[in-house]
C-alpha cells in the first residue's frame, strides 16, 4: 500500500510516496499526486523527510534512501548515473548518453531524465546543456536553478 507524505521546503511543498519499504515518487508542488493515497507518516516517509530537509539545510550531499523507481531498462540505467553525479556538480545529457554507453542518445536521455519520479533524490538537476545552459526540469527552470545554486552555495561555503 503507497502512503503520502508532505514536506514543506524551501522550494515549495513536496510530496514523497512511498510502498513497501521503498521510495517510489517525488511529486512537486504544482503536481498532482494520486488523490486516493492516504496521507500518513511512515518510518521510510520521516526518514526521506528528514534526508531531505538535511541536505535542504546543506547538511547532507547525498541520500541514504531505499529507492524503487518505475521505469524502462533505458531510464533506469539513465537515473543511475545521475546518482554519480556528486554534489554540487554537473553533466550534459550528451556527457550522460556517453556514460551509459551511446552518446547519441542525448535527447532519450533527456526524456528519462523528464520522467524521472524521484526528483532531487535522483538528481536529475544535475543534468545541463551542452552549452551549460539551464534546459528542462520537471520541477521548472527556477526550481533547478535554486537546487543547483544551493549547491554550489554550501558547496563554498564549506570550502572557504
Amino acid at each position: 500500500m503507497k502512503s503520502l507524505l508532505l514536506v514543506e521546503t524551501v522550494i515549495g511543498r513536496l510530496g514523497l510516496v512511498a510502498e513497501a519499504n521503498h521510495l517510489t515518487d517525488v511529486y512537486f508542488e504544482h503536481d498532482s499526486p494520486p488523490p486516493d493515497l492516504p496521507v500518513r507518516e511512515t518510518a521510510l516517509l520521516v526518514e526521506a523527510r528528514a534526508q531531505l530537509l538535511a541536505y535542504f539545510s546543506g547538511d547532507r550531499t547525498t541520500f541514504t534512501l531505499p529507492l524503487a523507481p518505475a521505469g524502462t531498462p533505458f531510464q533506469k540505467r539513465v537515473w543511475q548515473v545521475l546518482c554519480g553525479i556528486p554534489y554540487g556538480e554537473t553533466l550534459s545529457y550528451k556527457e550522460v548518453a556517453r556514460r551509459i554507453g551511446n552518446e547519441k542518445a542525448a535527447r532519450a536521455v533527456g526524456r528519462a531524465n523528464n520522467r524521472n519520479p524521484l526528483p532531487i533524490i535522483i538528481p536529475c538537476h544535475r543534468v545541463i546543456g551542452a552549452n551549460g545552459a539551464m534546459v528542462g526540469y520537471g520541477g521548472g527552470l527556477e526550481i533547478k536553478e535554486k537546487l543547483l545554486a544551493l549547491e554550489k552555495g554550501y558547496l563554498k561555503g564549506k570550502s572557504g
